[in-house]
């Protein structure tokens, strides 16, 4: 068996969707830094756009919630490139709201944000995908939060368990061509962490809950992004690969005084 190529994605065309802030704009950078041709979409133009080696991120407008939005930003990435071979189904998250004091309005926003618009959003990737000799990947970003208890996101949480699920079955619908895999972080540090974390001593205190000893930045997310879509995981599909520096500390040990 032959050895696979390096992470060199030269020539190679990337979208990622909400990748102008946070998580998203950290996996552009990553892909720009291997050589990829970069798409970012959001629904207003950022004030910097992602860039590394001195190469910028290019933006179209696109709301991910709005079909005919999507359907005009894939209609685009064929004429202007000619092909797709990466998605980072990225967009998404949650304010803070816990589950009894949210509107159903609410709930039904957080949904079709974070399950039904990256549906969408691969639905039209496949599509394009599957057109191309060499196919493609989907990559949803998915989320410590359907793993385990979230409090305070309950829908956000509810719905990355349904792209947990999702990624299982779009992998067998639209394999072998194109592979759908999920990423998922646990707590990432970004611009808006303060929102979620407080100040530095807060985000600091939390790191500190962590093995690793720290939050995890937008680049680690990057990085196994890089990976995950390359031929060295070329096996892998319908998989979710875990992100979260050895997981959160169990509350018992603390309790009970234990130190291990």
């Amino acid at each position: 068996m032959s050895s696979a190529p390096a992470l060199n994605y030269e020539g190679r065309v990337v979208l990622v969707t909400g990748g102008t802030k946070g998580i998203g704009a950290g996996i552009a950078a990553c892909f720009l830094g291997a050589g990829a041709e970069v798409i970012v979409c959001g629904r207003k133009p950022p004030e910097a756009l992602p860039a590394s080696n001195g190469r910028e991120a290019n933006f179209i407008a696109a709301d991910v919630r709005d079909g005919d939005s999507l359907q005009a930003l894939f209609d685009e990435i064929k004429e202007r490139y000619g092909r797709l071979d990466v998605v980072i189904n990225n967009a998404g998250g949650s304010p803070m709201a816990m589950a009894d004091e949210a509107s159903p309005r609410f709930h039904e926003a957080i949904l079709r944000l974070n399950l039904i618009a990256p549906l969408n959003v691969a639905q039209q990737a496949n599509r394009l995908m599957q057109a191309q000799e060499q196919g493609g990947t989907i990559v949803f970003i998915g989320s410590i939060s359907a793993l385990r208890a979230s409090p305070g996101t309950a829908a956000y949480g509810a719905a990355k368990a349904g792209i947990l699920s999702l990624v299982q079955s779009l992998a067998v619908e639209w394999a072998p061509k194109v592979r759908v895999v999920a990423v998922s972080p646990g707590l990432i540090r970004t611009e808006q962490s303060h929102l979620h974390y407080g100040d530095e001593a807060g985000i600091k205190a939390v790191g500190e809950t962590i093995p690793a000893g720290r939050m995890g930045e937008p680049e680690d997310i990057g990085n196994a992004c890089l990976y995950v879509a390359s031929p060295l995981a070329s096996y892998a599909s319908g998989c979710n690969l875990l992100l979260h520096g050895g997981g959160e500390r169990p509350a018992f040990l603390d309790a009970g005084g234990s130190k291990s």
